[in-house]
């Protein structure tokens, strides 16, 4: 009961309840997406690229999620651009990205004065009791977006992540919505960095779609649940971090490898347990 009185009581654990479940609700979308897609490594890339955002933000003293947010969303349209002109292979576009992006962050906060490894803790892993009223107000809005273009355009999207030929067969504008999926994850990359951070927020984007995965093979359904699970997890990992005064990061991605192995060990068990004829 002590957490629930101390939501009341703390505006930052309120901020970071809401975040969570915003963050989980736009993980489990943006998620879908891309593991249907088989583009787990554009997330990573991405998510790594938005560093040099942050490094160059820092040195010019200015906001640091913004720096990431443009450098993500660059680094994801540019990924996607490269990759449609047949020039450069998808996953090599998307390593360049990732190391590019991390060489120009540590450049620029190499170059800042009085620079401490410590300024970069909370973007790297994640620091939840630094999330402010704007990060759930623009977490918010951007969920309100996520939740109306769901349900107006899931089936193009769906098309597209499954079969781009196909879609385009339909005359269904596939570079359109592959480039806006692109600028959409960076986004949610960015916004939830404070969340999970840099180096954790991939698990986020991914696990909660295999854990549905393993009991669904629907589109539709699978991004519902999703978003479900990765903001259940988001909750009980916060919880769990309260008591146990961990970091909330790590927290939630135990939370949701605990579920994992539990969705793909229990079902195993139970086979092996009926008796042999």
């Amino acid at each position: 009961m002590d957490f629930f009185a101390d939501i009341l009581r703390y505006g930052y654990l309120s901020n970071a309840l809401a975040a969570c479940i915003l963050s989980g609700i736009l993980c489990g979308i943006a998620g879908t997406y891309i593991v249907c897609r088989r583009m787990v490594f554009l997330s990573g890339g991405i998510t790594h690229a938005s560093f040099g955002g942050l490094g160059i933000a820092f040195y010019l003293g200015a906001n640091p999620i913004l720096g990431a947010l443009i450098f993500a969303v660059a680094s994801a349209l540019g990924i996607e651009w490269a990759s449609s002109r047949g020039k450069i292979r998808e996953d090599s576009a998307i390593g360049i990205i990732w190391g590019f992006g991390m060489a120009v962050g540590a450049l620029f906060m190499s170059l800042r004065a009085g620079y401490t490894s410590g300024d970069l803790s909370s973007y790297m892993f994640g620091s939840i009791i630094t999330v402010t009223r704007g990060d759930v107000i623009a977490l918010g809005t951007l969920t309100l977006f996520a939740l109306a273009g769901t349900a107006l355009w899931l089936r193009p999207v769906m098309y597209v992540a499954f079969d781009r030929d196909y879609a385009r067969s339909q005359g269904i504008h596939t570079k359109l919505i592959t480039y806006a999926m692109s600028a959409f994850l960076a986004v949610v990359i960015v916004l939830s960095i404070r969340i999970m951070g840099i180096v954790l927020l991939i698990s986020l984007l991914t696990m909660p779609v295999v854990i549905v995965n393993a009991f669904t093979k629907d589109y539709r359904k699978i991004t519902l649940w999703s978003a479900v699970v990765a903001a259940l997890s988001s909750v009980a990992g916060v919880v769990a971090s309260y008591f146990l005064e961990v970091p909330s990061g790590p927290a939630i991605i135990f939370m949701l490898t605990f579920t994992l192995i539990a969705v793909k060990v229990l079902p195993l068990r139970s086979k092996n347990s009926k008796p042999s004829r």
